[in-house]
């Protein structure tokens, strides 16, 4: 039942409903925003991908988590600061939509913004790439 005039359901009990329905990994497996600059060292010193319009950096933290931790980045190559954020905006959203069905619990993902391709790269074409550097990563 959606949100509305009538109803009686509060935000956080539609988002209860909408999960009790979803898989436990799907559930388990919703990232967590990486902010710590040695985290995102980690991941580059570990596997890469690149794709046509971002890069993948994965890194396996070798603990029992559940979680998965995922970060962005785009650098002032990218553009000034209006590309950046809307290049981050789409990274975002391509792995809100990918990772949960594809990530692996205990790993950490860094996407990186690529000059001149992120901003304006085809949004399903995005997903795709991201799909084919997680199954590359992984083996």
């Amino acid at each position: 039942m959606p949100l509305g005039a009538g109803s009686d359901m509060t935000p956080q009990d539609v988002e209860k409903t909408e999960t009790a329905g979803a898989s436990p990994a799907a559930v388990l497996l919703r990232p967590q925003v990486m902010k710590k600059r040695a985290d995102f060292l980690r991941a580059a010193q570990a596997l890469r991908q690149g794709t046509p319009s971002f890069h993948l950096q994965a890194c396996d933290r070798k603990d029992d988590a559940p979680t998965v931790r995922i970060g962005f980045t785009c650098s002032k190559k990218v553009g000034n600061a209006v590309a950046r954020n809307r290049a981050k905006r789409r990274l975002r959203e391509i792995a809100r939509l990918v990772l949960p069905a594809h990530a692996r619990p205990g790993w950490d993902y860094v996407l990186v913004g690529r000059r001149d391709v992120t901003a304006t790269y085809d949004f399903a074409q995005m997903q795709d790439d991201l799909i084919r550097a997680l199954i590359k990563v992984h083996g």
